[in-house]
């Protein structure tokens, strides 16, 4: 009987140990906020539920969530953050969501709404919105658009590379501690050249830089961003109108650097002026021009640059993507281990 008893507790042994159970109440004193928190028929307390596999009940202003430990913590950090969003007055939709429960398991969630603890909220304000850090790379991402002369943003769509530093140049913008923004891309793309584009010059280079126009005009009324266009204080042209000049006074932007050439990139680089500052955006995976990546301006100038004082470099992955989920997993299919 003594040797059956011993196998038992073998067995039990290999047995994987059961997660610890869990319940906690949050106590939300803004009852204004609760029907948007919770959402229509408690949508989001559904989803909270069917993503992180906890059970959620609402009594008022009272929230209890019960299930897994881990499970738990996490719930009841991004209801926390979703219910400090709304008491900001910022926007809580699906994407917002989504992306608290990614960052949930990192231990810089609490900065994605208070900030550092004895320093100001990591946020973006301009005229149409404020913006607050949906990744942790968004969090290093910001800090450095704050505070270094060039960025380097590395990596796939939907990491919020483009839409970011547009976002601190039009707050710079408003603020009148810069005198432009001036925006550029590379215009010749995958053998096409502009002189068989019809139209003047801004027709010519406009479908090159939509999303850049997109991120303007989500960040400002549209009225302005024209106005601030025709009186030359947003700028935006192809990469080689760079050239010659000396750009102080500005925050300048350069988009799908990937598709420069080295000698582009060096030209661009060198513009940099007084009270300027510098971000430069692209996926090292996706390079147009001949010859790959072996040839492509971004990759030489990271090589050369990284570590040089006032320049920093920011690499997002497919986990920081923050357009729906679904993007991220496509960017995983194409990168990951098997692509």
């Amino acid at each position: 009987m003594a040797r059956k008893s011993a196998r038992a507790e073998d067995i039990s042994a290999l047995r994987p140990e059961q997660p610890r159970r869990a319940r906690v109440e949050i106590d939300f004193d803004d009852h204004s906020a609760l029907g948007t928190l919770f959402g229509e028929f408690d949508a989001n307390l559904v989803h909270l539920e069917n993503r992180l596999g906890v059970y959620i009940s609402a009594r008022g202003e009272k929230v209890q969530i019960e299930g897994p430990e881990d499970s738990v913590a996490r719930a009841r950090d991004v209801l926390n953050g979703m219910h400090e969003r709304l008491r900001q007055g910022q926007d809580l939709d699906s994407g917002a969501i989504e992306s608290l429960i990614s960052m949930s398991d990192e231990p810089t969630l609490e900065g994605i709404v208070t900030g550092e603890p004895d320093g100001p909220p990591i946020m973006i304000r301009t005229r149409k919105k404020t913006i607050v850090p949906r990744s942790a790379m968004q969090i290093d991402y910001m800090r450095a658009l704050n505070k270094s002369d060039i960025i380097f943003a590395l990596g796939p769509a939907g990491t919020g590379k483009t839409y970011l530093a547009v976002a601190q140049a039009v707050s710079q913008l408003i603020t009148g501690s810069v005198q432009r923004l001036i925006l550029s891309r590379p215009a010749v793309e995958a053998g096409e050249r502009l002189g068989f584009l019809p139209g003047d010059m801004k027709e010519k280079v406009d479908p090159y830089l939509r999303p850049i126009y997109d991120a303007l005009y989500d960040c400002m009324p549209p009225e302005q961003v024209e106005r601030r266009i025709a009186s030359g204080e947003i700028e935006i042209a192809p990469i080689a109108f760079m050239r010659g000049r000396t750009l102080a006074d500005a925050v300048v932007i350069l988009d799908e650097a990937q598709n420069t050439t080295p000698a582009q990139m060096k030209m661009f680089l060198t513009r940099f002026g007084q009270n300027s500052r510098m971000v430069v955006c692209g996926d090292p995976r996706q390079v147009d021009i001949p010859g790959g990546d072996s040839h492509s301006g971004l990759a030489d100038a990271v090589s050369r640059l990284e570590g040089v004082e006032g320049i920093a470099v920011t690499r997002f992955g497919a986990g920081d993507v923050v357009r729906h989920p679904i993007v991220g997993r496509i960017v995983n299919a194409y990168e990951g281990p098997n692509a």
